[in-house]
């Protein structure tokens, strides 16, 4: 595998002990083996978010959430700006269609414009993947 897509749930996965699986961890060795993440402009923002909630819930501690962040920008993300172009064409149409949120349709348009396997742990969005056949990891 070349280049993966991959939403904030994984990502979270990656750096969260309690979120992690077999399979999350056999991804985050495809991507140390030189797989390539791509993502949508809004993930570093989502995943910080994401990570800060884990604080302030007792997941986590300021220096895990630190050592996080370090650890997720240590991946060398390729960050795909188009989500902001096609927030209200192309993700609009696709977040209808599908039930998700926009968020979550800038994911799914990522994936299908670059032709690439979508990693996520998130229902909707997986189910959604599987209709437009986005091949679905893990």
């Amino acid at each position: 595998m070349d280049r993966l897509i991959v939403d904030a749930s994984l990502a979270i996965a990656w750096v969260h002990p309690g979120q992690a699986t077999p399979e999350t961890d056999r991804l985050l060795d495809e991507v140390g083996k030189g797989t390539a993440v791509i993502v949508p402009a809004l993930w570093p923002v989502e995943t910080a978010n994401v990570l800060l909630v884990l604080e302030r819930r007792g997941k986590l501690t300021g220096d895990e959430r630190m050592s996080a962040v370090g650890a997720l920008t240590s991946l060398g993300v390729e960050i795909d700006h188009e989500m902001s172009v096609l927030a209200f064409t192309r993700l609009s149409q696709l977040a209808s269609e599908l039930t998700l949120s926009v968020y979550d349709a800038a994911y799914l348009e990522l994936a299908l414009r670059l032709g690439v396997p979508l990693a996520c742990k998130d229902g909707p969005l997986r189910e959604a993947a599987r209709k437009r056949n986005v091949t679905v990891l893990p």
